[in-house]
């Protein structure tokens, strides 16, 4: 376990409230970020935000991030995602076409009366003007006429774009059509929008440019003028370094939006949504990436292959196996020390059972903040652990019996008071 003189060491611009706590026995396994309630210093109209740091995972800021919402065009990005890992896997090309169906013309084009970017019935339109006319002008018509070229219909679609977003790790978010109107399996949250976000940023730079698109001239065949249709998230014209990614609005959900920026090479994500109306979106949008910028920057916490801590083993030839970081720890905290004060934590699905190789990853360093910015780094066994003698293994059991014991005695006396 760190000593008190490591653990102070650790940050030295940064009083701890507590020591850095190993948790031993019986806590939850994190593999990504963590949810946590936050209360912090920055405000925002919004039902549902977050900000978080493209590079480090960094959760800034987040309210109610983890309730379902109708996510409306938002949920497009699923639409996209589709479409780019087909794209990347060489098993699409944008020359490729897809027929204009009356389903597809009548649900989401012109008709529709909602966005559509008028892709004319029976028509093929190639995938690359399908993508822009999804990521530029939030055509529900193309969203469709996409569905439909893929998978034969929306629903068939929706299954193909849950199963995407499962494979990345979200395992919240659910689908019923590839647009984002009303339906009821239609379902996110603002933190896996933020992360889905923060993948095709990642996975896809090469198709992540049609986002920051600022006009799309769309001229169909047989058009003797192309339409003109110019991107609508507002963002990009709010001069703060934004690149992309959507805008949605439902009358059920109000406004939302999912946004990226950059400014001096720091990228952060920011989603909010259920707002009354596209100018205090924007607003709020903006708020809170202004916010974000200008409060929070990268501390370096351990240097490379330096032992952060250790976690328990049961069984093992050793009780504990030594933990580090991927190189070198840093986390990204408020930029006024003086009026922050920090907790760490060891975090890991315990005790752990041997062997375990060096390089495995069988932790999490999560670090939080007064102000609830919460980062979590993975960590990383710096040795190997074999299995132990049966002599060990059964006084392990007895330790973990006891301390289980302990455990349950201490959650019934705190029930009683």
């Amino acid at each position: 376990m760190l000593s008190a003189r490591t653990s102070m060491s650790l940050f030295a611009n940064y009083p701890l409230t507590a020591l850095v706590r190993l948790l031993v026995i019986g806590v939850t396994c994190l593999v990504c970020m963590v949810a946590v309630a936050v209360a912090g210093p920055f405000q925002t109209k919004a039902k549902q935000a977050i900000l978080i740091d493209y590079d480090t995972g960094a959760i800034l800021f987040q309210k109610k991030a983890d309730d379902l919402v109708s996510p409306a065009s938002m949920s497009k990005l699923a639409t996209l995602g589709v479409i780019f890992e087909r794209l990347k896997k060489g098993i699409l090309t944008m020359e490729d076409t897809f027929l204009v169906s009356e389903h597809a013309w009548r649900t989401g084009g012109a008709p529709s009366g909602t966005s559509a970017m008028f892709a004319p019935l029976g028509k093929q339109i190639s995938i690359e003007d399908l993508v822009q006319g999804i990521a530029i002008q939030s055509g529900n018509d193309g969203a469709i006429v996409v569905a439909e070229g893929i998978a034969g219909n929306e629903g068939a679609f929706a299954k193909i774009m849950t199963d995407y977003v499962r494979g990345i790790g979200l395992e919240k978010s659910t689908f019923g059509n590839p647009t984002g109107l009303p339906h009821p399996d239609q379902r996110m949250t603002a933190r896996e929008i933020a992360l889905l976000a923060k993948h095709l940023i990642k996975e896809y730079p090469e198709y992540y440019k049609y986002f920051g698109m600022r006009k799309f001239p769309f001229q169909p065949k047989g058009r003797r003028r192309p339409y003109a249709f110019f991107n609508r998230n507002p963002l990009l014209a709010a001069g703060i370094g934004a690149d992309g990614l959507k805008t949605g609005h439902l009358k059920e959900s109000g406004y939302g939006l999912v946004a990226s920026a950059v400014q001096n090479d720091q990228r952060l994500i920011v989603v909010v949504h259920g707002l009354d109306n596209k100018r205090v979106r924007k607003n709020e949008a903006v708020k809170l990436l202004n916010w974000g910028f200008r409060n929070f920057t990268n501390y370096d916490l351990y240097e490379p292959d330096e032992i952060v801590g250790a976690a328990r083993v049961w069984g093992g030839d050793k009780f504990y196996v030594q933990l580090k970081g991927d190189g070198a720890i840093k986390a990204l905290l408020p930029k006024e020390p003086a009026k922050q004060r920090l907790t760490a934590e060891i975090v890991y699905n315990g005790p752990l059972k041997p062997p375990i190789r060096k390089g495995d990853r069988v932790a999490m360093l999560r670090v939080t903040s007064t102000s609830k910015a919460v980062n979590n780094v993975p960590l990383y066994a710096a040795e190997d652990v074999e299995e132990g003698s049966i002599v060990r293994q059964g006084f392990d059991s007895l330790a973990v019996m006891a301390w289980r014991w302990v455990a349950d005695q201490a959650s019934d006396l705190l029930e009683k008071i």
